[in-house]
This record gives structure tokens, C-alpha cells and sequence, in this order.
């Protein structure tokens, strides 16, 4: 596996030689203090351009980064919008381990995405300085008691779709239903407990990736456990573990916050879930 100075090299050697490469900078988690450094760590580099068309246009020039297992053309895909003209990618994973998401992007591109990042190469003296790395941008904000509010209300709403989704034995519904909607009410909730615990200056990441760092290991455990096999009493089991540590969550913002607390409705919510979990399969009527 190339070590980080021997791909550095290259990604900088490549941007000198080629003319039409005016700036280069790496981006991502290499240049965030703040992320253990590990094998799996993509170099996330920019090269900034004047046009990328002929880059586009010749499919080969990358071959010079080393030999690929695999990649994908992230701007070519049918499913995302993309501006070709003014940003085009390619995301290589190479056989000795290391992954390169490399794109040319003008610098009308550039000045929207510029965040935590280390200049590499700059011709033309077109980059802003770079700031001291910090990943402050991505620290937790505080709620508002009306964000608080519209996110304790979603998640216990939808989980009425989940009660009659595992009633009528609709797993694939029911699943989307708990990770599209009901789970990132329950992640956002346990950010901003960890964001109020640590005065709102720290990340979660991606995905809240890190909430095992600043969760206390029994809350982080219950958060696990709310992931299940899709099989109707496993979710009704992982459904009521979400309920617990939400309210719990829910209550002790509150009162840290000064927000009000809806315990009616959350006790609502709990009944009529465990209400529908008895009901018979065959039942005629949702409360007789």
C-alpha cells in the first residue's frame, strides 16, 4: 500500500506538470484534526481548472494514479444532477488498498465547497489562504424550541405508520419507515444531547459516526439495539427501545433547555403502540 507522502507526490507531481491544472487541494478527512487517522481514509483532492472538457474527454489521463479494482463517474449518473462544465469527478479504489476521490472543478465550483482543506499547489496564488484546520463548521447547532418541537412531533407520529405497518405484516414499508423518517429524528435528538453536554463544539459526523465517543456506553448500546432483522416481534422489540430512549432523551433536553416537554402525547403514542401490537390479526376494529 502507497504510503500518504508517496500518493501525495504524485497527486501534487501530476498537478505541476499539467498546465491545465492551475491549483490543487486536499479536502476531507485527511486534513480534520479531529478524525482518527486510519487505512480507509479516502485522499479527497481538487484540481482546479479553467474547463473540464478535455479532461472529460480523455479517459486515460488517470490511469497515471495506479491500477484500479474498481470506480465510478459520480457526475455521469442518471440518479444525481450534475454541471460537467464546471465540476466532472472520478472515485478510484486501486488494488494496493489506497482510494482516490479526485475531481477538476473551475473555480466557480471551488468557491461554493471550499470548507476545511490544505493547499497543495497553486499556480496562479487563486486560493484563499486556508484557516487553521478546525471542523467547527460541522459542530453541533443548538435547536430552537420550535426545531425541538417539529422533531419529538415527527417521530412520534410516524411511528403510526410503523403500528399498522407491522400489523398488516408490511416489513419492507414498515423498515423504510423507521430508517427514512423515524430514525433521523432519534439520531437528531441524541445529537443535540451530546451537542448541550459538550457547550454545542463538537461533531458527530457523518451519520453521527462518533456518537459512540460521547454517548455514555449504556445509552450508546440502546441506540444499537434499535437496529433489528426484519421479522415482526424483533422491530416491535427494537420500535419500543427507539420509544424509551427518545423520551428519555426527549425529557432531559427539555428541561436542560427550558423547552416544554409534550408527555401526553409521547404516552399517547406509547399506549396506542402497545395497543396495536396486541391486537388479533384478525381484528375488526382498532379499539372495540
Amino acid at each position: 500500500m502507497r504510503s500518504e507522502k508517496e500518493m501525495l507526490d504524485l497527486i501534487i507531481k501530476t498537478a505541476e506538470e499539467d498546465p491545465r491544472v492551475r491549483a490543487a487541494y486536499l479536502e476531507g478527512s485527511r486534513v480534520n484534526p479531529n478524525v482518527p487517522k486510519d487505512i480507509f481514509q479516502d485522499y479527497d483532492v481538487v484540481y482546479v481548472v479553467n474547463e473540464t472538457k478535455s479532461f472529460r474527454e480523455d479517459r486515460q489521463w488517470i490511469d497515471r494514479f495506479g491500477e484500479r479494482l474498481f470506480m465510478q463517474y459520480p457526475e455521469d449518473s442518471i440518479y444525481f444532477s450534475s454541471d460537467v462544465e464546471n465540476c466532472y469527478g472520478w472515485l478510484m479504489q486501486f488494488t494496493d488498498g489506497n482510494r482516490l476521490d479526485l475531481h477538476v472543478s473551475t473555480m466557480k465550483a471551488v468557491q461554493s465547497s471550499l470548507e476545511i482543506y490544505r493547499i497543495l499547489v497553486d499556480k496562479d496564488g487563486i486560493l484563499p489562504e486556508a484557516k487553521s484546520a478546525s471542523d467547527e463548521i460541522y459542530w453541533v447547532k443548538k435547536p430552537t424550541e420550535e426545531q425541538f418541537y417539529f422533531t419529538c412531533n415527527e417521530f412520534w407520529w410516524c411511528l403510526d405508520n410503523v403500528a399498522k405497518g407491522l400489523w398488516r405484516e408490511e416489513l419492507p414499508y414498515v423498515m423504510d419507515m423507521i430508517h427514512l423518517y423515524i430514525r433521523p429524528m432519534l439520531t437528531r435528538i441524541l445529537e443535540w444531547k451530546i451537542g448541550r453536554d459538550n457547550n454545542f463544539s463538537v461533531s458527530v459526523g457523518k451519520s453521527a459516526k462518533y456518537m459512540k465517543w460521547y454517548l455514555p456506553e449504556e445509552t450508546y448500546k440502546r441506540y444499537l439495539l434499535t437496529y433489528s432483522q426484519a421479522e415482526t416481534e424483533a422491530v416491535w422489540d427494537a420500535v419500543f427501545i427507539m420509544c424509551d430512549l427518545f423520551r428519555q432523551t426527549e425529557e432531559e433536553l427539555a428541561e436542560k433547555m427550558n423547552f416544554h416537554f409534550d408527555a401526553a402525547e409521547a404516552d399517547n403514542c406509547r399506549a396506542y403502540l402497545e395497543h396495536v401490537r396486541k391486537l388479533p390479526a384478525d381484528a375488526r376494529e382498532i379499539y372495540e
